[in-house]
């Protein structure tokens, strides 16, 4: 029972966060007022941040925080070794739950347009929106799992020395490019940003005013996340990929058998 209330607690959490970080985004404008960087347009549209919308900004802080504190690798995903993997970790839940309420989305378009004939206005747009994060997101998973393209041919007969220079150099690619993005895109996404520039249909959703601001956020984090990696792997000893991994497929079994224990003992 234990275990049952912790794993609904950790799938409870990214929910919270997605509903509170849906209704951020939707008049996130207000927010803008309120620090007084509005311009004519904003003003004219909106109202200043108040009550509710601060009540919505502490639940998505909270579920973040919370949510990180509960994430917990299933089987197959290693073993969480830093804070930054747990944060890596509970976006990685967010986008998956993202990719539930895709289909949902998707799935209720096609009821509405081939079997009503009353297709709807903002389907397609926000179900471009919310790939568009899913996307984003899953190439930061894919950095903490360490399951981005690598050619271990090469790498896996590697002396060690040689292996953790290849890691150096690969981090500092990444970075490098991080940087560069950062620096050759934050005009433009600041300016998209403080004028929430949206997508001009019927819908209108402010999806270049997210989108571009969060490009940046997300290839820091992946920058971070290859650091952390680098820092974390500095000192493993060398590992061999198999085509197909005899560790991964231990440790599924295993999983599986404290799964079937606990389930005896409720």
């Amino acid at each position: 029972m234990v275990q049952q209330s912790g794993t609904l607690m950790r799938s409870l959490w990214p929910a919270v966060f997605i509903a509170c970080a849906a209704w951020l985004v939707w008049y996130f404008p207000r927010f803008i007022l309120l620090a007084g960087l509005g311009n004519d347009n904003l003003n004219s549209s909106y109202e200043t941040a108040g009550i509710v919308d601060l009540a919505v900004l502490a639940g998505a802080v909270v579920a973040l925080v919370l949510g990180v504190r509960a994430a917990a690798p299933t089987s197959g995903e290693g073993v969480i070794e830093n804070g930054f993997d747990k944060l890596s970790l509970f976006l990685a839940r967010v986008s998956m739950l993202l990719i539930v309420i895709l289909v949902g989305v998707m799935f209720y378009e096609v009821i509405v347009r081939y079997v009503f004939e009353a297709p709807t206005l903002w389907a397609n747009e926000l179900s471009l929106w919310m790939a568009g994060f899913i996307f984003l997101l899953a190439g930061l998973y894919a950095m903490q799992q360490r399951s981005h393209i690598r050619i271990y041919l090469l790498y896996d007969v590697m002396p060690r020395w040689l292996q953790r220079l290849c890691d150096v150099v690969s981090t500092a690619l990444i970075s490098v490019f991080a940087i560069a993005m950062i620096w050759g895109g934050y005009k433009e996404a600041h300016d998209k940003f403080l004028r929430w520039e949206t997508f001009g249909t019927a819908f209108d959703p402010p999806i270049p005013a997210t989108m571009k601001p969060m490009v940046l956020i997300v290839i820091s984090l992946v920058a971070i996340q290859a650091i952390v990696n680098l820092i974390t792997d500095w000192n493993k000893q060398a590992e061999t990929h198999a085509v197909v991994d005899e560790g991964e497929i231990e440790e599924m079994i295993e999983h599986a058998r404290h799964q079937h224990e606990a389930g005896r003992h409720d």
